[in-house]
This record gives C-alpha cells, sequence and structure tokens, in this order.
C-alpha cells in the first residue's frame, strides 16, 4: 500500500504522546517500540521487507545505505543476501567523530568483520578510505525513533543523520540524491513532530502498514 501525504494516511491512528520535550517523546517511543510482542514484531518486519522489495530499489549496482540497528530497531539484515545476490553494494553508517556527530558510509561486504561503536551498533571494520559520501549513494534507509505525517523524523538526537545528509537542504541543488527512506514500526507514529532548521525531511517512510510517499511536500 502506498499513500500520498496529505491524504488518507494508512498507518492507524495512535494518540498523541502527551509530552512536551523531544527527549519525553524519545523515550515514550522507544519504550512503544520496545514494547511490541515477539510475533507481531516479526509480522511486521516482513511486511516492512515486502514493502521495500516493492520500492524496487535493490538494483544492481545501486548503493544502498543500510543500517545494523540496535535490538528493537527494525531488523533488515534479512535483507542482506538477496540484495547482495542482485549485485547491490551496501554500506552502513560508521562514526567518525562524536563529539561533532560526524558519520561517513563505508561498505558492508559479505563475512564482514564487525566491531561495537559506543552506542553497541555494529559497524564494520574496513579502511576509512573506502567511505562514501552521502550524495554518492542511491538510496540510504534511515532507522526512526518517531515519525509524522509531514516526513519530518525524530532520531536519537545526537544528530549525525541530519549533519551526514544535510547537502539535501540546499534547495539550489537540483540533484536530490539519495532517496531518504525512513524504516519503522507504525506504533512510531507521532501526530507531529516540530522541525528544527537543520533536520532533513525524509521522501519515503516504510512500516508493516505500507509506504507513505512525502516527495510532493519537499517540490
Amino acid at each position: 500500500m502506498t499513500a500520498q501525504a496529505g491524504g488518507a494516511f494508512p498507518f492507524p491512528f495512535i494518540p498523541p504522546l502527551p509530552y512536551t520535550s523531544a527527549r519525553e517523546t524519545r523515550r515514550a517511543l522507544r519504550a512503544r517500540r520496545r514494547g511490541l510482542a515477539p510475533e507481531q514484531r516479526l509480522a511486521a518486519e516482513r511486511s516492512i521487507r515486502r514493502a521495500l522489495d516493492g520500492l524496487r530499489i535493490w538494483r544492481r549496482g545501486h548503493r544502498i545505505a543500510v543500517f545494523l540497528g540496535m535490538p528493537d530497531e527494525v531488523d533488515l539484515r534479512p535483507c542482506f543476501a538477496a540484495a547482495w545476490r542482485r549485485g547491490v553494494r551496501l554500506y552502513v553508517p560508521r562514526i567518525l567523530d562524536l563529539r561533532r556527530a560526524e558519520m561517513t558510509f563505508v561498505p558492508l561486504d559479505r563475512n564482514a568483520r564487525l566491531a561495537r561503536n559506543r552506542y553497541g551498533i555494529d559497524e564494520p571494520v574496513v579502511a576509512i578510505a573506502r567511505r562514501v559520501a552521502a550524495l554518492n549513494l542511491d538510496t540510504v534507509l534511515v532507522p526512526l525513533v518517531g515519525f509524522d505525517a509531514n516526513g519530518h523524523r525524530l532520531g536519537m538526537g545526537a544528530g549525525f543523520y541530519d549533519r551526514a545528509l544535510r547537502r539535501r537542504l540546499d534547495r539550489a541543488n537540483a540533484f536530490r540524491r539519495p532517496l531518504l527512506v525512513g524504516v519503522a514500526y507504525a506504533a512510531q507514529q507521532v501526530d507531529r513532530i516540530p522541525r528544527e532548521s537543520w533536520d532533513v525531511p525524509l521522501d519515503l517512510v516504510v512500516t508493516e502498514r505500507g509506504v507513505l510517499d512525502l516527495r510532493a511536500l519537499s517540490t
């Protein structure tokens, strides 16, 4: 199911969270995500993977940034083997500087050796010289803590993705690559997320309920 923003939103209505600060909202949404039953989570992830297949992003030669998420985030790893077989080149985030919230994207190869970063997230142990700038990727799959119907996202709060993708905010740049696809459970939807000037909006949101196309909002 694909829906355009501004029309009937395909995801089930979830009452607004009674919190005023981003920190409180983030804490509540993470608890909501952790509270999903195992069977509900597995069924949702199967639907999410089918929806991603329907977007036809897994194409030979394409550079796709995925994520090796935290335990309660959507697990994309079952997508990887099929992507490699199709000739997709996968990349994942790698933190460069914690204090400056700087990260880049490095290749995720088959049988890559991984190491946990400070946040407990796996990163490939590869030479940093193999990194790729975000604008040289075709698609970036972005983990979400929360999202709204306008494509505004709530992340972990450090700002790594916004900093890495900030050139997408340049209205003089007609080249809108990469495609930014938020990946989340439907339970992570909220009524409204206030947008800051540095926030990079999403093009699409994928949950187990379908795909929300937000590209008309950024034109």
